[in-house]
């Protein structure tokens, strides 16, 4: 794997390679004299990492853990640009994945193409902030490739040799161009962690899972077991060490038993899968595209209205009773003394003029309720389209900092979820305005470190905060008076720097033991994202358990012998895979029950035959994919 770019997520994606699929890296990056360009806001995030420079010394002193630590997996090359010349230098030609991440655009098509070009088979993964662009790129690259492993094909049948899976054809989706940005990528993590407070998350067909921890039941106690067990934790009742998930711990932990394991852990741990879902109150129900009568008009002019409909109605009854005449030419002679257009009652009965003088007073009180509804109409149409504040009583919701390209991508998510939102928002002009206007979401205009801000956005009633500006002192400065303000407030924050994230978390932690605080760098979210494309567009992402790795994927079941033809028991092997769900989006139908916006079906019976058109989510150890795939496996040294 070929991984180059110039800022943090290069060296985490590098990481997540190496660590979680057992890959090797070489990792080309900008000479260490240079210094990497910063994206927005440089200046307030190099001003907040010399801020909290000691406290980031002395917290990560001893750990260990530094993301950046070379390991003998792993070759770093030096260099300005990615040119022909740097590419070949670091092995593009015969890599099976390059990942350009590099801050600008044009660098990494630049690279894009010349990669291409040197390795026609190679997976490409690009970082594009332009998604339009990204879509034409991504068509672009997949053609040429397609186009260049036909030729070898054909070159190859033309000297006896095997054409049969060259190129695109049965391995399309492993050669295929890959075109990823930070806001898609991070978008579910941050959405999760809002929610249930864990970012141990997989994005299934738009369809947020998560992986959670469960204690041993007690005795009595029917423990969920949600959409289906993926491991035994290591610790048990009986072995208090195994609580921070050592390998020496217990017998270790056991990926994807099988009922009769889980039936038999009796005082452990098991990690189930569930699906992340929002459980406050839900939004106000109102109807798409119609404007209620009483959005439309205040309640004052409705009142002047039908008063003006009643003493109407009044004079039409006196005239009918003064003049015997028939109802419907009464009314119709009331109505043109109302607009004064009738003629003058000057030979008529006293009753009948004076009746005529009462309804062109009526008719001078009608003029300025009618314009005071034309005025109110128009100013309700103008403000549809306007920025909405918070309803009064709003209770349960999640307050969003920043409307930037994360909180856009962000706020999104969780209005696709039916998640009550308020925004706030410093810049009339950010780019997620436009789409915060076109979901009806409230927002507060308003720098978020000034008083009253978070107050107006209801914090003390929210359920959690996410601060996502781009700067870092902001995001901090907001979640600790929201802490002030709310001590048990659920609140995650996006910081630039992963060691200042995790800087910021474990004293936040230590300082609040009881509330939830999650700090995340936007480097550490999108990784796992950028390696689950390298390795292939079937895998849909990576959840740690303890010191292993659980991988998901969704693979056709044709060309695969362990699972075509077999039921799901007969295709689920213990420690190696075992079959999630069925993606019926694949075959155009319906093999049952499916949740809503979703074609996947997780309720599979045992004693389903998977065809070869089908497309399966399954669940897998690194060596049991990499079994079930026909790929190498590398062992940890």
């Amino acid at each position: 794997m070929v991984v180059c770019g110039d800022d943090g997520l290069a060296h985490r994606l590098a990481t997540e390679l190496r660590g979680v699929y057992r890959e090797q890296v070489v990792l080309v990056v900008p000479p260490s004299r240079r210094t990497p360009p910063q994206p927005m806001a440089g200046r307030a995030r190099a001003a907040s990492a010399a801020l909290f420079g000691r406290m980031v010394t002395a917290v990560n002193r001893g750990t260990g853990d530094s993301d950046d630590t070379l390991v003998p997996d792993e070759r770093v090359m030096e260099a300005a640009e990615p040119t022909e010349a740097v590419l070949a230098d670091a092995g593009v030609d015969r890599a099976a994945a390059l990942a350009l991440v590099y801050d600008d655009d044009e660098t990494n098509i630049r690279a894009a193409l010349t990669a291409r070009r040197l390795n026609p088979r190679l997976r490409l993964v690009l970082r594009l902030y332009n998604r339009r662009l990204g879509q034409h790129i991504e068509e672009l690259l997949d053609q040429a490739a397609e186009l260049a492993a036909d030729a070898t094909a054909g070159h190859r049948d033309g000297h006896g040799g095997h054409g049969g899976h060259g190129g695109h054809g049965g391995h399309g989706a492993d050669i295929a161009t890959t075109v990823l940005s930070d806001a898609d990528t991070t978008a579910p993590a941050l959405v999760a962690t809002a929610l249930v407070g864990t970012s141990k998350v997989v994005d299934a067909e738009g369809l947020l899972l998560r992986a959670v921890e469960r204690r041993p039941p007690r005795p009595g106690e029917v423990a969920d077991p949600g959409l289906c067990t993926l491991a035994l934790l290591s610790a048990t009742s009986n072995d208090p060490a195994g609580a921070e998930g050592s390998e020496d711990s217990g017998d270790g932990p056991r990926l994807l038993p099988d009922a009769e394991a889980v039936a038999a852990a009796t005082g452990r741990g098991a990690v189930v899968l569930e699906q992340v879902s929002y459980s406050g109150p839900p939004l106000p129900a109102r109807r798409a595209g119609v404007m209620p009568f009483a959005s439309l008009f205040s309640a004052r002019l409705r009142w002047s209205l039908a008063g003006l409909v009643a003493a109407v109605v009044a004079l039409a009854v006196a005239l009918i009773v003064v003049t015997d005449d028939h109802p419907l030419h009464a009314i119709y002679i009331t109505l043109l003394d109302l607009f004064a257009i009738n003629d003058p009652a000057v030979d008529a009965p006293l009753g009948q003029q004076v009746l005529q003088l009462l309804s062109g007073l009526v008719g001078l009180l009608l003029l300025p309720v009618l314009l005071a509804a034309v005025l109110e109409a128009l100013g309700t149409f103008r403000t549809a389209s306007a920025l909405r504040r918070p309803p009064r009583g709003l209770s349960g919701h999640v307050v969003l900092l920043g409307l930037g390209k994360i909180g856009t991508r962000v706020l999104t998510r969780l209005r696709e979820l039916h998640i009550p939102v308020v925004c706030v928002e410093a810049d009339p002009e950010a780019r997620g305005m436009a789409v915060a206007r076109r979901l009806r979401v409230p927002v507060v205009v308003g720098d978020v470190t000034q008083e009253g801000v978070l107050e107006s956005a209801k914090i003390h009633r929210a359920d959690a905060l996410l601060a996502l500006t781009s700067v870092d002192t902001t995001n901090l400065e907001a979640v600790l008076y929201a802490r002030s303000v709310r001590p048990d407030l659920r609140a995650v924050l996006r910081l630039y720097d992963d060691d200042f994230a995790k800087a910021v978390y474990r004293t936040l932690r230590t300082a609040h033991p009881a509330a939830l605080t999650r700090s995340r760098s936007v480097s550490h979210l999108a990784a796992p994202a950028f390696a689950g494309a390298m390795m292939g567009r079937q895998i849909l992402g990576a959840i740690p358990v303890e010191r292993r790795v659980l991988l998901f994927a969704a693979v056709v079941v044709d060309g695969h012998p362990q699972l075509e033809g077999r039921t799901v028991a007969e295709a689920f092997r213990p420690g190696a895979w075992r079959v999630l769900a069925l993606d019926t989006a694949a075959r155009g139908d319906t093999a049952g029950a499916e949740p809503p916006g979703s074609g996947l079906v997780w309720d599979l019976p045992d004693t389903y035959v998977l065809r070869a058109g089908d497309r399966v989510v399954l669940a897998a150890t690194r060596r049991g994919l990499a079994e079930l795939l026909g790929r190498r496996t590398r062992s940890p040294r």
